[in-house]
């Protein structure tokens, strides 16, 4: 086994399975790693079981009881929102590890569920602290040693082009460590590009980052102009709710076409020239009172700012959170979520959603679900692998390059590279109303932009993740509008405004690639 946690400096750590990312699908990926008899490590940008959007909010989960017709409504309910890119069969897989698995973090954690009148449990929901910090506290008893506070920052590579450990920064020692694994999960979450989206500013897409880097390719890239409904000056995107909603422009005359689902594109036409209100005023008593109760922190801004959301306006905006609540992500290519690297496998947000989703999801429930299964399989595919392996010593080298190793000399700084990202993907007439001449035109400058950092940025020690945070955000901009371009019609939630209808013949998913050359193709 690994060393205990301790307080001595950690330089140099042998593992079977690395685990990258502190949330639900990491925390799933190293408990059930842990149970083949795998030595375990875990790597956190954050603190393991606060970092992340899960551990801040509550959580819907697809959790379906095992019955044909329940199990039936599932997979066909979100089939169409998805444009029929989703795979029953892989949906049924989904449904069958979730219901296990909760009832397995159930009996093992005592997590305190509700219960209905009858006194049966109710397991399709879950408050993000108590759940990870449950998790946290399951990890640790299964032996898996945990680097919180200790970005990854590249990965190593062994001669045969297999994954084969990490580097990463301990913050909080103030030195560099490095890992190495006979296999690597990447659970680190999507790519929100620091909209300050509730829990999402980790989320910079730097596991996508790091697997390009070994040659893996990514999968539906084009469906990631995911926007969250937030009051303004707040960062509280929970917008279920705003199912409740009437929607109301600045003179007071309602917003028609407005909502949470299907009219967030009218939102985002009108702030781009006035303010949007909002009021919950379609909620009776009893769905007031049910809300508190499954999520009393979309509550604390109001009750702070002493606004009462039932009966009073408030202005809302749109915060992006990309990848998110998108479905994109690191392609995977067999039931373990392998990617196309091996010895590399990929989970949660991190690994494309477009087996159970299509082209659409929304926060919670398929996530949730979709974060719990992956994280099981990724972790048992990478015990395995690395069991293949073995444990004889493999020359390794460092993969990474943006940021890391210039090809050039310049002045160009992380901060720089990030608010210019920021303003080709964060406005709602470039990402979210999207059009084929926009998205060139922003493609262009974003291409300019990881070229300049190609060449100029040296970022060592303490500065390393910074720097690979706006180089990873470039590079996810960059494949999600090349995708976008290659989709030419609107399917899910990848919707082109001068192609405004579903094309029978695209059919089909996307698949993209590439650093200094990006692609993207069917």
């Amino acid at each position: 086994m690994a060393r205990s946690p301790g307080r001595c400096p950690v330089t140099d750590l042998t593992a079977d399975v690395l685990v990258v990312g502190g949330g639900p699908a990491a925390t799933w990926a190293a408990v059930k790693a842990a149970s083949t008899g795998a030595r375990v490590v875990l790597a956190d940008k954050g603190y393991c079981g606060t970092s992340g959007a899960t551990a801040s909010a509550g959580t819907g989960v697809w959790y379906v009881p095992p019955t044909p017709e329940a199990r039936e409504r599932a997979m066909a309910s979100r089939e169409a929102l998805g444009g029929y890119l989703a795979d029953r069969g892989w949906m049924a897989r989904v449904l069958e590890q979730t219901y296990e698995s909760i009832n397995e973090f159930a009996a093992i954690t005592r997590y305190p569920f509700p219960v209905d009148a009858e006194g049966n449990p109710l397991r399709n929901g879950l408050q993000g602290p108590e759940y990870m910090r449950r998790m946290r506290a399951w990890v640790r008893r299964s032996g898996v040693r945990i680097l919180d506070h200790s970005p990854v920052v590249e990965l190593l590579v062994d001669s045969s082009g297999a994954a084969a450990g990490a580097v990463g920064h301990r913050r909080q020692e103030g030195h560099d460590y490095q890992v190495r694994a006979g296999a690597v999960v990447l659970a680190t979450g999507g790519c929100a590009f620091l909209s300050k989206a509730l829990g999402c500013n980790v989320n910079t897409g730097d596991g996508a980052l790091l697997a390009a880097e070994l040659g893996a390719e990514m999968s539906g890239m084009e469906f990631s102009n995911a926007y969250g409904i937030a009051p303004e000056n707040t960062s509280v995107t929970k917008t279920a709710f705003y199912n409740y909603a009437t929607f109301y422009r600045a003179d007071g005359s309602v917003l028609e076409g407005a909502g949470s689902q299907r009219g967030r594109s009218v939102i985002a036409r009108t702030l781009l020239t006035e303010k949007v209100y909002c009021r919950l005023d379609l909620a009776d008593d009893a769905a007031q009172r049910a809300m508190r109760l499954a999520q009393p922190n979309f509550f604390l801004p109001f009750d702070r700012l002493g606004i009462n959301p039932f009966t009073d306006r408030f202005a809302v905006t749109l915060l992006a959170e990309g990848t998110v609540r998108g479905t994109g992500g690191i392609r995977i290519v067999d039931e373990y979520c392998a990617t196309t690297v091996p010895g590399l496998y990929a989970a949660g947000d991190a690994a494309t959603r477009e087996p159970i989703c299509g082209g659409f999801t929304g926060g919670g429930s398929h996530n949730a679900a979709w974060a719990i299964s992956s994280g099981g399989w990724a972790g048992l595919g990478a015990a395995a692998f690395a069991r293949t392996v073995g444990s004889a010593h493999r020359e390794v080298v460092h993969a990474g390059g943006a940021a890391l190793r210039p090809t050039g000399t310049g002045s160009v700084d992380a901060d720089e590279v990030i608010r210019a990202v920021q303003a080709e993907v964060l406005p709602y007439d470039k990402n979210y109303l999207r059009h084929g001449d926009r998205l060139r035109t922003s493609l262009d400058v974003l291409h300019s932009v990881w070229e300049g950092l190609r060449v100029s940025v040296h970022a060592t020690g303490a500065q390393a993740p910074r720097a690979r945070q706006a180089a990873a955000m470039v590079a996810h901009a960059r494949w999600m509008y090349t995708s976008a371009l290659a989709r030419s019609e609107t399917r899910g939630m990848a919707k082109r405004l001068d192609f405004p209808d579903q094309d029978p013949a695209q059919h089909h998913r996307i698949t993209s690639g590439g650093l200094d050359e990006v692609w993207a193709r069917p």
